[in-house]
């Protein structure tokens, strides 16, 4: 019963808090108004700006900043025990990330779609604009790197994910040409495109999962995967968003909030029969209980899990792609903040699923005697007393969770693994096959992470070019310059072995940087959000807490990881992650100290009016009709 009671207080939470918080900030604060020219109207160039209905930007969205943080966080974060995390997703969602991501969003909407970076320059200080964008070009060239490995690895663990996720293109593709050209409905096209990813699954699982071994005479695996990933990403990043983002991410939105669904099903069953626990694992796990060298849960709870409850990638998300499609400013209500509760909602299944779910019991994997590439899963057993016994409950647990190992190893495996597999058996108590459970919730996984891989692309270009406009080096203004530029940095660092590992991980290299960086950009954000309000003269209390808590707390997780005597990058003689850091912390405190010396001067001053559309010479004007 306590799997449901979690349920039930966390999504009836989100819902009241859409319905009241979220609408005070869209009436009183933000004063959306559904007369003003919107960016996708007033720039529209039908390649990037766009207006489109809100449920595809909806889809869009959500897809983005849904990658497989709210999962990989939540996932390594409950062995300090699942109440912290919980709470954490709970409460940080509602008053700081969703809070984060509208402000965001309504901000660019108001500045002609301009990402935060460029917007800062402005509403701040101009010495800030190059702190900012240098800032965000770090931080998404590593997003590159890492989430291209996290989905060539999922496709490695979990073959049978492979075919869906890439049938998914085409039938984008094929509906974007229906929808923009021919101005089709979207109705019949998407729930056609969902049950052909489905069956893909279906297919992916018992008849066709991928042969890695195929790829095995060019190299491994996760390499191969890893460069075709990033050669897709360029193609994407490249075209009209009508083409292949906006219906991929609609078409993705269905088939996740499906299984989604699904997970919600599996929860209420487990906790209506007692099938599973949250208890299976502790609610608090005590310093003590710990192995030595675990981080301590303030403040590295809070940069474990990012994306689940506040995140500062998607302030790059609502400022780079979902403002230059919406067709509406009071959409920007439901996108923006509506988004991210669902996230949250995400995080809350991930941590029931690695409790509960993986307290159900562990699976194996066998091979079917007369088809080695097709599979079923078998209990994993073990000897007790002489007898053999399914491992389930906190025995289960603990085999899933071996933190010994998790602290040594990459956690990137066995965390994927914990949520795939707790989320499959979720969905075997609502009749689902465990196989195809399995499956479902594997190609969840990559979907994610696959929209954002290309959506990362896409804001990379972005601040490639606006560091192009505002350091006048022309070529790096050529969207296809940048994407190149883009690509290929994030190729490179993907590529390069990290120390003791293959060909493939380099990714891993600049990891330890990326959970701090990325909550570090959450608190610049927030002065953005913060600075327009203040020109303004409204309202800006509710912002302060959440600013100072997210400029404060990474750089005290970073210090610790720079300075620490015993596990301190500087103490091990890790000095590239130590200097990188030591300079993210210096431009981090000088963008702040411009910030408060700007305070007193910038009271009810409005700033400068956003520059003309990059592409107002070339505006299509002969049709109004939505993307």
């Amino acid at each position: 019963m306590s799997t449901l009671i979690v349920a039930v207080v966390a999504f009836f939470g989100y819902l009241v808090a859409y319905h009241t918080y979220g609408r005070w900030l869209a009436r009183k604060i933000f004063q959306l108004d559904a007369t003003a020219v919107v960016p996708s109207v007033e720039c529209r160039d039908d390649v990037d700006f766009c207006p489109t209905n809100r449920q595809v930007v909806f889809g869009h969205h959500y897809t983005s900043i849904a990658g497989t943080g709210p999962i990989v966080g939540p996932a390594i974060a409950v062995f300090w025990g699942w109440m912290p995390a919980l709470l954490w997703v709970l409460f940080g969602c509602i008053f700081i990330g969703a809070v984060h991501d509208f402000g965001a969003l309504v901000v660019s909407l108001r500045n002609r779609g301009q990402t935060v970076g460029d917007i800062a320059g402005r509403i701040i200080a101009p010495r800030v604009r190059y702190l900012f964008l240098l800032i965000l070009f770090f931080s998404l060239m590593l997003v590159l790197a890492v989430f291209g490995l996290v989905i060539a690895t999922i496709f490695d663990m979990y073959p049978e994910s492979v075919l869906s996720v890439w049938v998914a293109m085409p039938v984008a593709v094929a509906m974007g040409f229906w929808v923009h050209k021919f101005n089709g409905k979207l109705l019949i096209p998407s729930l056609v495109a969902l049950a052909l990813m489905y069956l893909a699954v279906y297919v992916g699982v018992y008849y066709f999962p991928f042969p890695n071994e195929w790829l095995a005479p060019l190299g491994s695996p996760v390499v191969i995967w890893t460069a075709i990933l990033l050669i897709y990403c360029f193609i994407a990043s490249v075209l009209p968003v009508w083409m292949l983002l906006q219906p991929r991410d609609y078409v993705n939105s269905h088939q996740l909030l499906v299984a989604l669904g699904l997970l919600v099903a599996g929860v209420f069953v487990v906790g209506i029969t007692n099938q599973a626990d949250m208890n299976s694992a502790p609610a608090f796990v005590s310093a003590q209980e710990l192995p030595a060298g675990t981080p301590p849960i303030m403040p590295f709870l809070f940069i474990t899990i990012a994306c689940g409850a506040v995140s500062g990638f998607h302030c790059l998300v609502s400022s780079g792609t979902s403002s230059k499609q919406l067709s509406s400013e009071k959409d920007a209500h439901y996108v923006g903040y509506g988004a991210m509760l669902m996230e949250g909602v995400l995080a809350v299944l991930v941590i029931i699923a690695c409790c509960a779910g993986v307290g159900m019991g562990k699976y194996v994997r066998e091979p079917l005697p007369d088809q080695a590439q097709v599979f079923r899963y078998v209990p994993e057993m073990v000897s007790v007393d002489g007898q053999s016994q399914h491992l389930t409950g906190r025995a289960a647990w603990r085999a899933r969770y071996d933190f010994h190992r998790s602290l040594k190893e990459f956690g990137l495996r066995p965390q994927l693994a914990a949520f795939v597999d707790g989320g499959g058996n979720l969905l075997a108590s609502v009749g689902v096959p465990l196989e195809f459970g399995i499956g479902i919730i594997a190609v969840l996984v990559a979907s994610f992470a696959a929209t954002t891989l290309d959506t990362a692309t896409r804001l990379h270009r972005y601040v490639i070019q606006e560091l192009g406009q505002a350091t006048r080096l022309a070529p790096l203004a050529n969207k296809f310059v940048a994407t190149g530029v883009a690509v290929t940095l994030g190729c490179v660092i993907a590529m390069i072995p990290a120390p003791g590992q293959k060909m493939g991980t380099g990714g891993l290299i600049l990891w330890p940087l990326f959970g701090a960086t990325n909550q570090l950009l959450a608190g610049l954000a927030f002065l953005v959000t913060f600075f327009y309000l203040w020109r303004r003269g409204r309202a800006v209390w509710f912002l302060v807490a959440p600013m100072a808590m997210m400029l404060v707390v990474p750089v005290w997780a970073l210090l610790y990881q720079m300075l620490h005597p015993i596990s301190g990058w500087l103490h091990n003689g890790q000095y590239l992650l130590f200097s990188i850091g030591l300079c993210t912390v210096a431009l981090q405190v000088w963008m702040v100290i411009e910030a408060l010396l700007m305070i007193p001067r910038a009271k009810n001053v409005l700033e400068e009016v956003a520059p003309p559309c990059m592409s107002q010479s070339k505006l299509v004007t002969s049709s109004g009709r939505s993307c």
